[in-house]
């Protein structure tokens, strides 16, 4: 049972900061894998990993309804059912995972009809999903762990996990592609090896929580929990959602590609940036769900008004914090990820617009936690829609004479529409329930 003395600044932080610290992990692996690939004797490797990881942007984080959802429901639940939420998350992992490896020679032919660059990008990129591909049972799972520790304030468990297959997967990049001397298939191998002692880890932590294996197999006759209506209803919700919000960055990402390798580099580098911001916004957005489930739970509209408060106000101090790191040390960061002199300089160009993106990004994020902690999939959908489609495709074929500089202008105007349409829906979520 909460009470609202509990709510305070550093009572946020103490949910905040072990996500902050498992999310930073996340993107400082994918600068790792940049890093790594980015220092060997052609940019070709770079471009590979940039698409490679393009098309499990779609593969995988597609499916981050498994966290999201899992996160809300267990928040609302408040000890009750708990249990049965994380055994219904965990089979759809499982389904879903079956069926990306039973159907993964169609779907990445599509992926790389579509997917626009060099021959020896493509060659490169080819080698590495092939690899890949195969962590994504361990990945799925431990969505849904992830997502079930987050739910009940484990914030902390949720931080090892991270933690667990992120330095696993750094030391194994560097092992394989330093040492060993393979290329993008040790970057791709290093991911698949460190997903699965994730898993083993995951098990071990549910089990020294009380949650034994034995108690997460579902029956054969529970089955049908999967089809609840409302559950698939909510999944299916954040998944268009999560959908459109790749779609995004996929489109982005092909949009440089097809201005030449060395732009589609220097993005990928950029594209760093916004992920670093946006998984330490999270963090923040993961109190935020565990303190909206709560609210919600007990039907609590003040402490739902004051979480949010709290939470936006560190929210927008630490995203001011990034647009001055990114003012002072931009430069600085993109020659940590690439000594490709051309790579460089072309990045350095459009630096500017990833200094103003934290401000106008931040409201997006902290309004997902809210949307996830009351699970307002439908809304979370339709404002998704409608900055994708009427506001970042309208604004890119409007500024694409601008050339790269005018892709840059669409994202970070998408990344507006996002906030301003959650606004919309803001007065229901904290209304007063009667």
């Amino acid at each position: 049972m909460h009470t609202h003395s509990e709510l305070t600044y550093q009572y946020i932080w103490r949910l905040a900061w072990p996500m902050i610290l498992a999310n930073v992990s996340i993107p400082l692996l994918g600068m790792v894998d940049t890093a790594v690939v980015g220092h060997l004797d052609s940019p070709d490797y770079l471009g590979a990993v940039a698409l490679g990881g393009l098309v499990f942007s779609f593969l995988f984080w597609g499916f981050g309804f498994l966290r999201m959802a899992t996160t809300g429901l267990t928040a609302q639940a408040q000890g009750h059912n708990d249990n049965v939420i994380l055994q219904q998350g965990l089979l759809l992992a499982l389904l879903i995972a079956t069926a990306l490896l039973l159907l993964q020679g169609p779907i990445l032919d599509i992926a790389f009809h579509i997917l626009d660059s060099s021959p020896n990008i493509i060659h490169h990129a080819k080698t590495y999903v092939d690899i890949r591909i195969w962590s994504a049972p361990a990945i799925l799972m431990n969505y849904v762990i992830l997502g079930w520790l987050i739910g009940k304030s484990k914030t902390k468990a949720a931080l090892v996990l991270v933690l667990i297959v992120n330095i696993s997967n750094i030391i194994l990049d560097l092992l394989l592609v330093n040492v060993v001397g393979l290329t993008v298939d040790g970057v791709a191998l290093a991911s698949v090896i460190a997903e699965f002692i994730g898993v083993i880890a995951a098990f071990i932590l549910l089990a020294k929580g009380g949650i034994s294996l034995t108690k997460i197999v579902m029956p054969i006759s529970s089955l049908t929990r999967l089809f609840n209506k409302d559950w698939l209803s909510l999944n299916a919700n954040i998944f268009i959602r999560t959908f459109c919000l790749i779609l995004s960055f996929a489109f982005f990402t092909y949009q440089g590609a097809k201005q030449g390798d060395i732009i589609l580099a220097a993005n990928a580098i950029l594209l760093h940036f916004i992920t670093l911001m946006a998984f330490v916004l999270d963090g923040f957005a993961n109190a935020t769900e565990v303190i909206t489930g709560k609210a919600v739970g007990n039907k609590d509209t003040v402490y739902l008004k004051r979480g949010l408060w709290l939470s936006g106000f560190l929210s927008f101090i630490v995203a001011l914090m990034f647009s001055a790191v990114y003012f002072l040390f931009g430069s600085t960061i993109i020659s940590l990820l690439t000594n490709i002199d051309e790579v460089s300089i072309v990045a350095n160009q459009y630096l500017k617009w990833l200094i103003i993106a934290p401000l106008i990004a931040v409201w997006s994020y902290l309004f997902d936690g809210l949307y996830i902690g009351a699970t307002r999939s439908r809304e979370m959908r339709n404002t998704m829609l409608f900055a994708t489609l009427c506001c970042y495709f309208p604004a890119w074929y409007l500024l694409q004479g601008f050339a790269n500089h005018g892709l840059w202008l669409s994202l970070v105007i998408f990344l507006a529409a996002r906030g301003l349409a959650q606004l919309i829906y803001l007065p229901q979520i904290l209304k007063p329930k009667t």
